[in-house]
């Protein structure tokens, strides 16, 4: 702030230049007090003073024209003066330019209005300005859907499905192909997530053309396009994410019979994508939909409650937006945190195996309705991979670059930290989380201390999980469980 300075009243023949200050505080201004009046020292250069003169009058008769012009009524286009008064000029800080949030939706409704009702010289331009202006997006470039609009005149919108980083999934009615009901997944108009989105439609392409019969559970792309910078892509509607449906019942396990159909299915399904040199990288519960989650409800003996049974546990896994093929660039970090992988903590570098250690955590998710690894931090991730898995390899310690985390081939962990005593009591050894002795759940966790071998070269490939006793055709005859695929 400048320091008020009182100056001799100026004399006739003075050169007198009046200056302004910034203001201090809203109640200097509400008292009306004038502005002094400075005297300018003849030794000050004015060439300097009459170059801050010129810019501020520019400034100000180029801010009243563009006001004028955003505000008038006589526009030969209305179109043109709705655009111009959506980007009207920054406004200065001050009391008599702020306006309440009624003024401002009046303001907004009465634009709109102008522009609806104004003459068009062709229908063309008409429908241009009208589909520009239904188009809106929010501050973090969402498209704003409404439900009855539609899109490139064939999916017409009926409700929400979920919304996240990349954008959004719809609900639509697919008009040119007898209102079938599909998934329209909306990307956000910002330049990583169209380019990311142009990735998983290659890698969904590819899938289509190597999976035409659809047998190995992954979703099918039916359409793509772009739309006023979005870019758009239309699948099959599937039902709820496993994530979603094992939440609304409380978290409860699912049944064995289910988590047996679900891992045979995805195991199926993973396979398939690596030997077409492809890996998921970002297997999680939210992203395996069932095809129909109608449900039953049960009463469950052991947990004394009533729990939903999805009618058909069969699945679809789905969000293709960071697969990788083995020839192309590798990231350095991915899968969602629960899910990830030692090699990829470590930064040893990451495959196929990857996808396998994800899948063991979501079994075991699905077998006890909790996160096997409930953490954000990496050093605490691994010392839980250590309590229940055993401890890290001496090669993958001295290879990584990650040392920080290691003292002489050892973690550096204090159990008597709150951390510490947190991993103490809510991380035991894997056969400890059983919840029965029986044959069918000594084969499920068998299969899961292979799925989580520390090791990515020891690590059970998907091929031998299927001839996995947990999966043998003897046991889902005489559960009579549905295995067609």
């Amino acid at each position: 702030m400048y320091r008020t300075k009182r100056y001799w009243s100026p004399k006739e023949g003075d050169i007198v230049q009046r200056w302004k200050r910034r203001r201090r505080s809203p109640s200097r201004e509400r008292e009306g007090r004038q502005l002094y009046t400075h005297r300018i020292s003849p030794y000050r250069s004015r060439s300097r003073s009459w170059k801050r003169d010129t810019f501020f009058r520019r400034r100000r008769i180029t801010r009243s024209s563009e006001i004028r012009f955003s505000q008038g009524h006589s526009s030969s286009s209305h179109s043109q003066s709705y655009s111009y008064s959506t980007r009207s000029p920054a406004r200065p800080h001050s009391r008599e330019h702020t306006k309440t949030k009624a003024e401002k939706h009046s303001h907004k409704s009465s634009r709109k209005h102008r522009t609806r009702s104004g003459s068009y010289s062709s229908s063309k331009s008409q429908r241009s300005t009208k589909d520009n202006q239904n188009v809106e997006n929010d501050k973090e470039g969402h498209l704003v859907c409404r439900t009855g609009e539609r899109i490139q005149e064939r999916y017409e919108i009926v409700g929400d499905l979920g919304i996240g980083t990349f954008g959004k999934v719809v609900e639509c009615l697919d008009l040119a192909r007898g209102n079938s009901r599909v998934a329209l997944k909306i990307i956000r108009n910002v330049r990583k997530y169209r380019e990311a989105a142009q990735l998983e439609i290659n890698v969904l392409e590819k899938i289509k053309e190597r999976d035409q019969d659809h047998k190995n559970m992954c979703v099918q792309i039916r359409d793509c396009f772009e739309f006023h910078g979005h870019v758009c892509i239309a699948f099959e509607l599937l039902g709820k994410s496993t994530f979603e449906f094992q939440k609304e019942n409380n978290f409860l396990p699912y049944p064995l019979t289910h988590i047996r159909h679900m891992a045979f299915q995805l195991c199926h399904a993973l396979k398939f994508l690596h030997e077409n040199q492809l890996t998921h990288t970002d297997l999680k519960p939210e992203n395996i939909l069932f095809v129909n989650s109608e449900y039953d409800i049960c009463y469950n003996e052991s947990k004394k409650c009533e729990e939903k049974r999805v009618r058909n546990s069969s699945i679809r896994v789905v969000d293709f937006g960071s697969a990788t093929f083995d020839h192309e660039y590798h990231t350095t970090i991915v899968a969602t945190r629960h899910y990830r992988p030692p090699e990829v903590i470590l930064e040893l570098g990451w495959s196929q195996p990857c996808d396998v250690w994800s899948l063991g955590c979501i079994l075991f998710e699905y077998y006890s309705g909790f996160t096997l690894f409930q953490t954000h931090d990496n050093r605490e991730h691994l010392v839980m991979m250590e309590r229940i898995l055993g401890p890290l390899p001496r090669r993958m310690v001295y290879k990584t670059r990650k040392q920080k985390y290691f003292c002489h081939g050892s973690l550096i962990w204090d159990d008597n930290s709150s951390d510490g005593q947190y991993v103490s009591k809510n991380c035991h050894q894997l056969m400890k989380y059983k919840s029965s002795d029986c044959a069918e759940h000594m084969q499920l966790f068998d299969l899961l201390n292979r799925m989580l071998e520390l090791r990515p070269a020891l690590r059970i490939t998907l091929k031998e999980a299927l001839e996995h006793p947990f999966f043998r055709p003897q046991q889902m005859t005489k559960q009579k469980v549905d295995w067609t695929l």
